[in-house]
Parts: structure tokens; C-alpha cells; sequence
């Protein structure tokens, strides 16, 4: 194999050390362990941030303070009032310019202005082809026009106001033509006849109208779109009579231009093609009015922006992943060090699922047997840092047999072996055999040897979880949960001689494993049937009838479900003497088994105790009752102690 080597020429840095993410699953498990499922842990460390890095909900609380800060500074638009300014301004002008001219025609012409309506409107519209005495007074009205103009089109397309300023009739037909082309663009899109040619050649014609720089027809359409609501919204804001008169002012000033039929097909495109946003409804402003209907425009659709953005940083419609996020939004509306926050996010979400910690099957987040058992490892840590000491024992006997300590001795492997290979035997022999046989060297099963071990003595355990809602509800749950992990990961690591079988109950019982345990979430279902789980557990212990038999019980209340005759869950509270007696005839069958059933209670209610201690006497077993937070100690304190007593009697 040759290899050759280069300059680097950029991509990620190969010689970077690989994204540590083990702190983030310890502080997963933490949150697991403590009771939440692994979407709401993952969920919530996404919340919180890590590592100096901003999490959502700080995102989210700069992002409301922006919007705040937005609605305040916006307020209804005051281009009536501006407009009517302008006009009240011509009239008096014109009025000093025809005053000193004793003509009837200057007569008349005051005539015609004492006339005007009270419309706004309506008097721009008469004056449209009024003889101006005064040149100021007709430069006044001329404003009026490119007042409109620029409000109205610069609603609609960020960046046209100042092309608007003193526009000559060149100008206005540039851009009757490009909104005409516009036009043609959309509806070729809505037959689907668009190429990304087309708007290539459009961008290179009028991309000056356009500073967002839209790359493809859909960031353009999503740009005028959300605009174009703003500014419905903005217009049903408006009473009636302000909407009637600026509508026909609106009217008035572009249909000279050729531009108010060309605005009505821009605008029935853009609801066609985004039917989703809000068109209806009305907006809530709190500004000082000092801002014309282009600028309250621009408000709006900024705020807009921000609600979109809230929404996805909020996460919480199904399937949500942080590459839902817009880095663009974010950039506009917090700052490229919000960028940089999403992207570190980002970047441990991707690397959790990478590096094979968690599992995304649709809306659901499932963690990995890698995980889990480091999330074991995790509570067993916990559990035994509460433990002063630390003995394990070992309950050995001194026949032939499985995961013991190696004698020195070795024998021939036989199906079924769990002895641990005998590597320089097994390879001696394979080597013996090739040569003297003239063969190429390969293994075959008859050359395997394995190293003989002293047999210990085994255990088989059944570990009952209560899980009925009174669980969840007392805050108990994730301190069960903790419990159940430490314990199976302390046995099949260090104790995989023994066997383990986690049985949860409520109104049924059900065999656990590691991963349902974690994924649990709880749901409202009455019944604490420990009679079935006492069932399960005969079943596991009769798989292994060699190993020693042990029930540990976690529980916080009385029996008040068994299994009636048809096998259905039958619900009593108070609990019946039928419940009571089904579950201590399980009992009874687990003694004969010579099953020892330890319990560890969570709850010293006085019926509970009772119960409990009858089982006590009818089984040999002990009742505990663990102080708040040492669960976990008890429980693998009593197992290791067993375990030291099967050691003394082996």
C-alpha cells in the first residue's frame, strides 16, 4: 500500500480532537435519573445551554425583548395625517398667490378650493388637474404623490424609497416593467413552467430593487409575501374611514404610474402561493405614531419574523431539530454570537446522534445501549458513592464451572463453554496441526482450549419496580428508576454469574429492560398489582433452578389489584380481602420456591406497614424503609450482602 500525503486544502481540521460529548451524556443521565425521559432531558438540556453557550430559553428571552422593544417603537402609520399636511400646506399657498389678483379667474379658483370636500382623498383627487398660481403650493402637491408612491412600494419592496425620491416617469415605467415581469415570473411558477435561468436573468436586470439578494424565486416569494401580510394587517388596523381614504389615495397615486393593477396581481400571487401566513387579523402597535405606512410595514413584517423565529426556538410541534432553526433569522434578529449559540447546539445534538448515544425515530428520542450503559455506570456511581464500604465478597465453591476465578488448568472446549479462551493453547495447537498436516495455518473448533475456573455460585434476581401513578406523584420514580439501573449494571458487569430480571407493576406487571425503564413515560392507570408482579418473578427465578432465588420489592402502597380468574386486573380502593389474599397466596408459592423476598418501602403508611410486615413473617424476608435518597444504598447493600452470605454457605 502506498500513501501520499499533501498540503491541506480546508474541511474540517483532521488533526482536531473529536467532539467530547461524555459530559453532556453524564448530564442526560443525571436528568434521567432524576425521573424525566430522554426527549424531555434532551429537550431540556437544549434549554439550558452548556458550557458557556446560550441555551433556547435564553435565545427566546432575547428574542421577547427585541420584540418589545419593536412594538413599542411602531405605531400605526401617520401618512393620512402627513398627506393632509401637505394639502392644508398647497391650498394656503395657492390662496397667498391668488389673493392679490382681482381676476374673476383668481375668483373662481378660490371658489374651487372653498369647494374642496373634507375627504382627503377626494380633495387630492380633484386637485389632480388643478392650475397651480404658486409653485410652492404645486411642489406641495406634487409630494403628496411621491409621498404615496414611495410609501406604497417601499411597503412592498424594501429598498425602493429612495428611488421613489423625485422619481421622473423614466423611473416609475422601470419599475412598472419590473413588477411586470414580476408577475409573469409568479404565474410561469404557479403553471410550472419557472427555471432558475429565468430568475437569474431577472435578479441580473432589477436585483437592485431587491437588497435581501433572495438566491431562487422561493426566498424572493417568502420576502414579498411576508411583507405583503404585514401590510393587510397593517391596513385592517386602520378604522374604516382611515382604510377608505388611504386605500383610494394608494389609488389615486399609482394608477397614474400604471402600477395599481400590477400591486393587485403581485398581491394575489403572493396569497396564492402562501396561503399560511397571516393575512386577516389586525396588529396591536404602541409607538408614538411618527412613522409612515412603509416604516410600520417594515415593523411588521419584522415582527413576524420574530414570532416565526420564537416558534422555532420554542421546538415543541413534533419532530423538531435545531437544523429547523433559520440562521438568518436568528443573525437579523440577535447577532451572529446567537449564530454562534444555535451552531454549538447544533453541533451537540449531531454529535450525540453520531457518536451513537441517541436515536431519533420520528418525534421520539431514544437512547443507545452505548447510553445506557454508561447512564448504569452513571447511577452506580451514585449509588456507591453513599455507600461507606465497599465489600463485595465472593461465594465461591471449588468444582468446574463458569466466571470463577482460573485454576492454572486447561481442557478441551466443549459447546456450551463459558470459560474464557486460552489463547497461546489454542493458537499452539493450531499451528501443531498445520504443520504436521502440511495445511495453511487457520483455526478450527478443534483447536480451542480453555482456561479451567473455580464455579461460584450463582443467583438468579428478580427486581420489582411498583409503578403506579402514586410513583410519579410522590417523586419517587426517579429515585426507583436510579435504583433499577445501578443495580443491573452492577450485576452483569461484575456479576454476570448472576441473572437479573426487572419486572415493573401498576395495574399489570411487565418484564423491563434498561431501555423501556428510561423511556417510560407515566400515564394515569390505577392498580398496584403486586400479585402478577410476584408471578413474573416465579417465572424468571424457575429458569435458573440452580441459582439461588432473591426478590427485592419496591413499592410505596398496598396491593389494590390482582388477577381475577379470567385473567383481567381488577381495581379495589380501599383493597378488598380478595386482592390481600391473591397476593399473599404469591407469596406463599414464591416461599415454597425458597425464594427470599426482600421489601423496601417508600411510604410508612400505617396499612402498607401491616401488609408489608405479613409478608415479612410468612416469607423470612426483611421490611426496610430507606431514608429519602438512599434507596439505591439499601438495594445494593442487601444485594451485596446476600451475595456475601452465599459466599460463607458456599
Amino acid at each position: 500500500m502506498s500513501v501520499r500525503y499533501g498540503p491541506w486544502r480546508g474541511g474540517p481540521d483532521p488533526l482536531a480532537a473529536p467532539f467530547d460529548v461524555r459530559s453532556a451524556v453524564d448530564e442526560l443521565a443525571e436528568r434521567v435519573l432524576r425521573g424525566a425521559a430522554p426527549r424531555e432531558a434532551l429537550e431540556r438540556m437544549m434549554r439550558r445551554g452548556r458550557e458557556g453557550r446560550r441555551g433556547l430559553d435564553a435565545l427566546r428571552r432575547a428574542l421577547r425583548e427585541r420584540r418589545e422593544r419593536t412594538q413599542r417603537s411602531t405605531s400605526l402609520p401617520n401618512t393620512l395625517q402627513r398627506v393632509r399636511e401637505l394639502l392644508d400646506e398647497a391650498v394656503e399657498l395657492e390662496r397667498q398667490a391668488l389673493f392679490p389678483d382681482p381676476s374673476d379667474a383668481a375668483r373662481m379658483a378660490e371658489a374651487e378650493l372653498d369647494a374642496l370636500p373634507m375627504s382627503t382623498s377626494r380633495a387630492v383627487r380633484e386637485l389632480r388637474d388643478y392650475a397651480w398660481r404658486s409653485p410652492e403650493a404645486a411642489q406641495r402637491y406634487d409630494q403628496i404623490r411621491d409621498l404615496l408612491r414611495s410609501e406604497v412600494l417601499d411597503a412592498q419592496f424594501a429598498g425602493l424609497r429612495d428611488a421613489m425620491q423625485q422619481a421622473t416617469p423614466e423611473d416609475l415605467a422601470r419599475i412598472a416593467e419590473m413588477m411586470s415581469a414580476l408577475n409573469d415570473m409568479f404565474e410561469a411558477d404557479a403553471r410550472g413552467e419557472h427555471t432558475q435561468e429565468q430568475f437569474d436573468e431577472f435578479m441580473r436586470q432589477y436585483g437592485q430593487y431587491f437588497p435581501e439578494n433572495p438566491a431562487n424565486l422561493e426566498e424572493l416569494i417568502d420576502s414579498l409575501a411576508r411583507r405583503a401580510a404585514a401590510a393587510q394587517r397593517l391596513m385592517n388596523s386602520l378604522t374604516p374611514e382611515q382604510r377608505a381614504e388611504l386605500a383610494g389615495l394608494m389609488a389615486d397615486a399609482l394608477g397614474d404610474a400604471g402600477l395599481a393593477e400590477q400591486l393587485t396581481r403581485l398581491e394575489r400571487s403572493l396569497r396564492g402561493a402562501r396561503p399560511n401566513l397571516r393575512w386577516d387579523g389586525t396588529e396591536s402597535l404602541d409607538g408614538d405614531g411618527s412613522g409612515g405606512f412603509a416604516d410600520a410595514t417594515a415593523a411588521l413584517s419584522e415582527l413576524a419574523d420574530l414570532d416565526e423565529l420564537e416558534a422555532q426556538l420554542r421546538q415543541n410541534y413534533p419532530g423538531a431539530t435545531l437544523a429547523d432553526i433559520d440562521d438568518e433569522l436568528v443573525e437579523r434578529a440577535l447577532g451572529s454570537r446567537a449564530v454562534d449559540d444555535v451552531a454549538a447546539l447544533r453541533q451537540l445534538e449531531r454529535e450525540l446522534e453520531r457518536q451513537g448515544y441517541v436515536e431519533r425515530r420520528g418525534a421520539n428520542v431514544e437512547l443507545t445501549p452505548r447510553a445506557l450503559r454508561r447512564m448504569g455506570a452513571v447511577a452506580l456511581r451514585r449509588v456507591f458513592a453513599d455507600i461507606a464500604t465497599r465489600r463485595s465478597g465472593s461465594h465461591d465453591t471449588r468444582d468446574a464451572g463458569p466466571a470463577g476465578d482460573l485454576t492454572g488448568s486447561t481442557r478441551e472446549w466443549r459447546f456450551g463453554d463459558e470459560q474464557p479462551l486460552d489463547v497461546s493453547a489454542t493458537v499452539r495447537n493450531a499451528v501443531l496441526r498445520s504443520a504436521r498436516n502440511s495445511e495453511p495455518l487457520r483455526l478450527t473448533p478443534d483447536d480451542l482450549t480453555v482456561s479451567d475456573t473455580e464455579r461460584r455460585g450463582s443467583a438468579a434476581v428478580a427486581l420489582l419496580v411498583d409503578m403506579s401513578f402514586s410513583m410519579h406523584l410522590r417523586g419517587t420514580w426517579g429515585e426507583a428508576k436510579t435504583t433499577a439501573l445501578a443495580l443491573n449494571a452492577l450485576i452483569t458487569t461484575k456479576y454476570p454469574q448472576d441473572h437479573i430480571e426487572i419486572i415493573g407493576f401498576s395495574d399489570y406487571a411487565h418484564v423491563m429492560t434498561p431501555a423501556s425503564m428510561v423511556a417510560h413515560e407515566w400515564e394515569r392507570i390505577q392498580g398496584t398489582n403486586l400479585q402478577h408482579g410476584l408471578m413474573l418473578a416465579r417465572r424468571h427465578l424457575s429458569r435458573f433452578p440452580t441459582s439461588e432465588p432473591v426478590i427485592l420489592v419496591i413499592t410505596d402502597g398496598e396491593p389494590t389489584a390482582h388477577l381475577s380468574r379470567d385473567g383481567y386486573s381488577e381495581f379495589f380502593w380501599p383493597p378488598t380481602a380478595e386482592t390481600i389474599a391473591a397476593t399473599l397466596a404469591e407469596v406463599q408459592r414464591c416461599t415454597r420456591l425458597g425464594a427470599r423476598i426482600n421489601v423496601f418501602m417508600l411510604d410508612d403508611d400505617p396499612a402498607l406497614v401491616e401488609f408489608m410486615s405479613e409478608v415479612g413473617r410468612r416469607n423470612g424476608g426483611r421490611v426496610l424503609v430507606p431514608k429519602p435518597g438512599r434507596l439505591g444504598e439499601y438495594v445494593v447493600s442487601d444485594y451485596l450482602r446476600s451475595r456475601r452470605g452465599r459466599s460463607r454457605a458456599g
